[in-house]
């Protein structure tokens, strides 16, 4: 049987969209307290079909699926421009395709704006008036108001019109960024995307016996499993290796590893694979913010995982891209030996204008990582890594970086990074990793 709390997101997701939803409501039509639903619209709106816009409350909006996140609702609008809803608040749950900037006559701005559309301009009344007849939405720069008889037609045709103090370039900046800022969060790879469900999941509980273990590794061939407690929480998990020696009506709880290590659904795979490379750990579960179990996550799952997101390509560039993509080889010198050549452009500076230790960080690990693939394929876990700068390197010069492996095992690579520019030692590197196999 459903909790009270699955009851309430299936009652919010079956909701019309662009319906308003508030905590007494739900509480007064479920018959739950309003803590109990207050608990279930944060929830849902972490699932992405509800969000709160101030100024306006909690509205339930279309739920972003992963091949669409690229694209903004008005209502993210509202939350990314700091803005105020002037009317057509009905309309906030709706995506938006595309901006257009009104710095044009009237005529020509009308033949760039379409349905769908958001119409960024100042206190241009007329152009309010066309954009919202052409079904696109408004957003007004400035901080300045519009017509009464704008609101109401907005309100009308539920397309929002929405005042922002930002001048023109800056909201259209902040729109922008926040469209290539979740461009890069959906080529993160993230537990989510990787979980074994907890439909699918083998699991104890607590006052499960020994007997118990050895019936579901019988049936799943697994000798790991979470354990939980009434209300589905972690409480431990257990082992092959805590149940040797033990008798079949010892009780779970006897001999589990209790308050394991555990990961969130929207942590990133890489961060998990460091966990458990870092910990030994081969199993992981996955749970809510009340530690209730959601699913596990295996080493195997993980590493590949990673071995799968190297094949795809990155629709958003990191700066981490950005930095690797400049450092290029420009000699060779062997096996364990090569240089390479990277120049340093202004955004790769502090504000002294020198390289930034963030920069300089990802260069030394980055060179680290590409020698030690010609002695095993393979990501690698930076356990440990001490820098030296030396001198200051300035904006337009280029760095000689060469790397050299002290010593490497089958789980383990030492490697001295040193950096040149214009044959004067600049910084020097020491770094210690864990290597990741993927094969």
């Amino acid at each position: 049987m459903a909790t009270k709390h699955e009851q309430i997101l299936k009652y919010i997701d079956e909701l019309p969209v662009g319906e308003k939803i508030s905590v007494r409501q739900i509480a007064k039509a479920l018959h739950v307290s309003e803590g109990t639903a207050y608990r279930a619209i944060k929830e849902a709106e972490n699932q992405g079909y509800v969000s709160s816009i101030e100024r306006v409350g909690t509205i339930r909006i279309e739920r972003k699926k992963k091949e669409n996140i690229e694209k903004l609702t008005f209502a993210e609008v509202v939350n990314i421009v700091d803005g105020q809803v002037l009317g057509g608040k009905s309309g906030l749950h709706k995506t938006l395709n595309k901006f257009v900037i009104g710095a044009m006559k009237l005529d020509a701005m009308m033949r760039y704006t379409e349905a769908g559309n958001l119409l960024i301009v100042g206190n241009r009344t007329q152009a309010h008036e066309h954009a919202l007849k052409a079904g696109a939405a408004v957003l007004i720069t400035g901080g300045f108001d519009t017509e009464e008889h704008v609101k109401k037609l907005a309100d009308e045709l539920e397309m929002p019109v929405i005042s922002s103090t930002y001048d023109t370039f800056t909201v259209a900046t902040m729109i922008n960024r926040a469209i290539y800022d979740q461009l890069i969060k959906k080529e993160i790879l993230l537990v989510e995307d990787i979980l074994t469900p907890v439909n699918e999941t083998s699991f104890l509980a607590s006052n499960d016996c020994v007997k118990k273990w050895h019936e579901l590794n019988q049936e799943t061939g697994h000798g790991r499993f979470p354990v939980v407690d009434e209300n589905m929480k972690v409480q431990g998990i257990v082992t092959s290796k805590d149940i040797m020696g033990q008798e079949e009506d010892t009780l779970i709880e006897k001999v589990m590893t209790k308050n394991p290590m555990t990961v969130g659904d929207k942590m990133s795979v890489a961060s998990s694979a460091h966990m458990m490379v870092w910990e030994g750990i081969e199993l992981l579960p996955v749970v809510n913010d009340n530690l209730v179990l959601q699913g596990i996550v295996s080493r195997q799952d993980v590493l590949k995982a990673l071995q799968m997101s190297h094949r795809q390509p990155q629709v958003g560039e990191t700066i981490d891209d950005t930095i690797t993509g400049q450092l290029v080889m420009s000699e060779s010198r062997g096996k364990g030996e090569e240089v390479y050549s990277y120049g340093v452009t202004p955004q790769m500076t502090n504000y002294l204008g020198t390289i930034s230790t963030g920069v300089f960080t990802t260069i030394v690990t980055d060179s680290a990582n590409r020698i030690l693939k010609n002695y095993k394929r393979g990501d690698l876990v930076v356990e440990n890594m001490t820098i030296y700068f030396i001198k200051p390197v300035q904006i337009d010069s280029t760095l000689d970086v060469q790397p050299r492996v002290l010593d490497v095992g089958r789980k383990f690579g030492k490697v001295d990074v040193e950096v040149f520019n214009q044959g004067k030692l600049v910084g020097k590197a020491m770094l210690t990793c864990q290597l990741l196999d993927r094969s």
